[in-house]
């Protein structure tokens, strides 16, 4: 796929494919139960800020409360470690200890006080972890290069005990008061690690088939869901392709997915890539918007598009054409935390309450 250049407008001008009315950017929206004033989500960026002990700090506090003001509709906080040895870095937050709940509460009442929603996005590193922190650990014992080094093939307990820690986190996110919940299963991590047969040649219930493969994904999502409750808005973070024959593209990506909409899946955020150290081909504008379409499509569940969309009117082309159903920002925001109110500026609107 040559995806160099954006999508023409013409071409994401087509109705939607279920037959409503295009939203608007700007306009109230709702995840599930939850009512944003918008449809701009602040993508999850890392922000090395983290304490030894991976307790947010004042910067998280400030950093995402201002993004807030600027006028996103959700901000999506980092990728937050569900045990020790599952953090990306050093200086990761978490949410596996009660110590982890006070600092991420006042991250949360921050952002609410400037109008806007917040979830947070739980994380295991697998094979990508930071080391030191506890065993490596994978699917399978396929290191993703020689700097990460070599993980051990997860046992039986040890995949009981991830799927268990997403949910304790989940129930520390509730007491955080967070408004949703994002199970990252995306750029290699480990649900993704599980999910693409480039990390996972297991030959037990977890790996061979996409059923067993996608088990450890249907599992952790199952633990979230119980400890979260019927109603609570879950989404799911993934990669829409490993950029690789051998790994997952958007389709097989969807029929991963498919059994969570019995569980309540609200949302897919669709980004792509990190299964493997190999450069990705066909990056350039709006490169991942068509594997959001094709999710969508297959699913007729809402996607987040999200990567080098520029522009408030290329924004709305993509919710136009039923592409997406939410626009998520990233290295924009980090840039200047105004960028949202800059693009509802750029489109004449008003801001929503």
């Amino acid at each position: 796929m040559n995806c160099e250049a954006a999508i023409p407008l013409d071409a994401l001008a087509a109705a939607d494919p279920r037959g409503r009315t295009a939203p608007d950017l700007f306009a109230p929206a709702r995840l599930g139960s939850l009512r944003l004033r918008n449809r701009l989500v602040m993508s999850p960026m890392q922000q090395y800020q983290g304490a030894a002990d991976a307790r947010a700090t004042a910067h998280h506090v400030h950093h995402y409360a201002r993004r807030a003001r600027g006028g996103v509709g959700l901000v999506m906080v980092e990728s937050t470690a569900v045990a020790p040895e599952g953090r990306l870095f050093g200086d990761d937050i978490g949410l596996y200890s009660d110590a982890h709940v006070a600092p991420l509460r006042a991250v949360v009442d921050a952002v609410h006080a400037e109008g806007a929603a917040i979830a947070v996005q739980l994380s295991h590193g697998g094979r990508k972890s930071f080391r030191g922190t506890g065993p490596l650990l994978a699917p399978s014992a396929i290191a993703f290069d020689a700097g990460y080094g070599t993980p051990q093939a997860m046992s039986q307990a040890q995949i009981d005990a991830a799927v268990a820690a997403y949910g304790r986190a989940t129930r520390y996110a509730l007491q955080a008061g967070f408004d949703a919940i994002e199970l990252h299963a995306a750029h290699g991590f480990l649900v993704h690690q599980f999910l693409s047969p480039i990390g996972n040649r297991r030959d037990d219930r977890y790996g061979g088939s996409a059923r067993n493969r996608g088990r450890f994904l249907r599992e952790a999502f199952a633990a979230i869901r119980r400890a979260a409750g019927p109603d609570y808005p879950l989404l799911v973070r993934v990669s829409g392709s490993d950029f690789d024959p051998q790994g997952l593209a958007p389709e097989d990506v969807a029929e991963l997915l498919r059994p969570l909409r019995e569980l309540g899946l609200q949302a897919v955020d669709v980004s792509a890539g990190g299964i493997s150290p190999a450069v990705p081909y066909g990056i350039g504008v709006e490169y991942q918007v068509p594997f959001a379409a094709t999710i969508r499509r297959a699913l007729a569940v809402p996607t987040i598009a999200v990567g080098l969309i520029r522009g408030a009117e290329r924004a709305q082309a993509i919710l136009d054409a039923g592409h997406a159903d939410f626009i998520a920002i990233g290295r924009p925001l980090l840039e200047r935390p105004d960028y949202a109110e800059d693009l509802r500026r750029a489109r004449g609107g008003r801001a929503a309450s």
